[in-house]
């Protein structure tokens, strides 16, 4: 009786298996393991079946949540707030730790002053996309914890 299915990936563990995800009324309805993925074939596990509850929940937090420096208290802030703050830093350590090259001249392009740690829920087209960005910032940490 849904509106509409998308097709989705377990957010638990590195295995990726597929779910669909059914909606009714603009509302997630059920989510279940979807038969045409080729890792799971249509299982899922405990949790990856428990997932429509994570989604759900009304403990679920959807706002940016920060805290100051110092500071004993969270704050909710706008995305873009939040995504601007994370870009002007992101700049800044760039440019505070940019190196052009070495003690002997040699080109270096590149920086230490940040690093990219990606997750297990990640497909590969978000990797991928992260891999470029973070490279074509001149950082050298980029990994990923997904080791299958």
């Amino acid at each position: 009786t849904a509106d509409s299915m998308a097709r989705s990936v377990c957010p638990y563990c590195a295995v990726g298996c597929g779910q669909r995800v059914f909606v009714k009324d603009g509302q997630v309805s059920q989510i279940e393991g979807d038969p045409d993925s080729p890792i799971s074939r249509g299982r899922l596990c405990p949790k990856g079946s428990a997932s429509k509850s994570l989604v759900t929940s009304p403990l679920r937090q959807t706002t940016v949540r920060y805290r100051r420096p110092y500071s004993t208290q969270w704050e909710d802030l706008e995305l873009d707030t939040a995504l601007d703050m994370i870009a002007d830093r992101m700049l800044a350590a760039r440019e505070q730790t940019w190196e052009d090259v070495d003690t002997q001249g040699r080109p270096l392009n590149r920086t230490l002053g940040f690093s990219s740690l990606g997750g297990a829920t990640l497909d590969n087209e978000e990797n991928y996309l992260i891999k470029k960005l973070f490279t074509a910032m001149g950082a050298l940490q980029i990994e990923n914890q997904a080791r299958i």
